[in-house]
């Protein structure tokens, strides 16, 4: 590590306030990349590589376990304009989630050589279409844990995300009629709604024991058809969001949505057809793994209390990964979700200064808990 560079908290807000000047919505990330490939080098890394999709990979460290430490480089869209007051650091992406990402960046330069190895990523286009990760899994990375960096509050672990299956449902009825004389051919969009609350009814039914965090949910998010305000609608294409608790699997929920929109259209007499637009199973990190043990011993060693293991109810990168290299995976980082994407978005200066140590807590951990991995089970 470059002997000029100490790692102080000061350091550490000017380097966050650094990131968040350069503006990064998805797929314009190329200058950080090469801004924290740079630091990277200071800080003493080694491997440091931007990949063909533009993710940054560097490692730190040597020996068991290796863990990744990733987090993404774009934001949603929109300027806010960087300043430090009132205890708080704002800026668009503040909390989701470049607070996160220099958090664990910060932390992994501290790691001594045996003590365990960082593969420390950041990606790209994770407000997107997931570019980065899908690239990042393509390249069979050697890791036995994975953290992923997003605003989950410095006392909560996220070690459950949804699975997701988006489909793209068209409805066409075969004819249209005028507006005047509606009763001459079925109507696409009034058909569509019947085959929308027939899934809904099929998917969503008798779960009202359940907490939301279990309950499998669909959403109409997108609806188009007809062509003219005088004419009936001829096709309507409509898109449904369908999100999957970790006790069911893509699979299960394919079957359902199949088994109805048939009989909906045999029972209406009309066609339809529905595509998939995006197919991402569910998934749940092991409770008594050493990853979330030495987490949660890291957050009590600067928190002073237990953190909340939440499971979320949205769908993330952590499902792509755990899931192709079945490893356990997390989500941790400094930041209220709630900021993320907002026009005020900002992150506590004091809960991301924490979050480095913790971060360093962590480490510190898992390589004991790697090491012993039955004692690690007996403690939880």
């Amino acid at each position: 590590m470059d002997s000029s560079i100490t790692i102080t908290p000061r350091y550490s807000v000017k380097m966050l306030e650094k990131v968040l000047r350069l503006y990064t919505p998805s797929l314009s990330e190329k200058q950080l990349a090469e801004f924290l490939a740079d630091k990277c080098d200071d800080l003493g890394f080694e491997n440091i590589r931007i990949d063909e999709v533009g993710n940054l990979t560097a490692t730190k460290g040597s020996g068991s376990p290796k863990i990744l430490l990733c987090g993404h480089m774009d934001t949603v869209p929109g300027k806010i304009k960087v300043r430090n007051e009132n205890g708080f650091i704002y800026g668009r992406g503040a909390s989701d989630a470049k607070a996160p990402l220099m958090a664990m960046l910060l932390a992994a330069a501290s790691l001594q050589n045996n003590n365990g190895t960082i593969v420390f990523a950041a990606v790209v286009d994770e407000e997107g279409n997931a570019t980065g990760i899908k690239s990042l899994v393509k390249q069979k990375l050697d890791i036995d844990y994975a953290i992923f960096g997003e605003p989950s509050g410095i006392r909560n672990i996220t070690i459950a995300y949804k699975g997701r299956i988006a489909i793209n449902l068209k409805v066409n009825v075969g004819n249209s009629a005028h507006a005047s004389a509606p009763w001459l051919a079925k109507n696409a969009i009034e058909e569509s709604y019947i085959f929308i609350n027939a899934l809904k009814n099929a998917l969503e039914g008798n779960q009202s024991n359940k907490p939301k965090s279990k309950m499998l949910t669909a959403a109409l998010t997108e609806i188009k058809g007809g062509t003219s305000h005088n004419v009936t609608a001829l096709e309507c294409d409509a898109i449904l969001d369908i999100r999957i608790p970790v006790d069911m699997n893509c699979k299960m929920v394919g079957e359902k949505i199949a088994t109805t929109v048939q009989e909906i259209a045999k029972k209406q007499g009309v066609n339809a057809f529905y595509s998939i637009l995006d197919e991402t199973e569910p998934f749940e990190a092991p409770h008594n793994s050493p990853l979330v043990r030495a987490l949660t011993l890291g957050i009590i060693d600067i928190e002073k209390t237990r953190p909340q293991l939440i499971r979320k109810t949205g769908t993330g990168d952590m499902n792509i990964i755990g899931n192709a290299l079945n490893i356990p995976v997390v989500t941790y980082g400094p930041g209220d979700p709630h900021a993320s994407h907002t026009i005020d978005e900002r992150v506590s200066t004091d809960e991301y200064l924490r979050s480095i140590e913790v971060f360093k807590q962590m480490m510190h951990h898992i390589r004991r808990l790697h090491a012993n991995p039955i004692k690690s089970q007996k403690a939880t």
